[in-house]
């Protein structure tokens, strides 16, 4: 079970920080998944991290303002958020897929969280 937070309404420019803390032993091999999905558009991988090497990878529209990392001692992994646009805005959601390929297609997660809103107004 993958639960998120951190959502909220920011204001353009500003920052924040979401958390997705897993509950039940991951594999040992595995990748979670920052994806996010707005009203009518289609469900994003935002931001990916690899357990085994701490690879990531990034969609072209956060490369230099997200950054995922992990504790793995906590099992959680962190998004973290700044120069937040409006076009940021979102649910936000945190997933976990077996292995590691390091896919940014939702189709191949196996387990996600609930969801967090993210708001980028003034």
């Amino acid at each position: 079970q993958l639960v998120e937070s951190g959502g909220g309404l920011v204001q353009p420019g500003g920052s924040l920080k979401l958390s997705c803390t897993i509950s039940e032993l991951a594999p040992k091999f595995h990748v979670i998944g920052w994806f996010r999905q707005a009203p009518g558009k289609e469900r994003e991988g935002v931001a990916l991290i690899r357990s085994s090497d701490d690879t990531t990878y990034y969609v072209d529209s956060v490369k230099g303002r997200f950054t995922i990392s992990r504790d793995g001692a906590k099992n959680t992994v962190y998004l973290q958020m700044n120069s937040l646009k409006p076009e940021d805005t979102a649910v936000y959601y945190c997933a976990l897929c077996k292995g590691s390929w390091l896919t940014s297609d939702h189709r191949y997660y196996d387990a996600w969280g609930q969801g967090t809103q993210v708001t980028v107004s003034s």
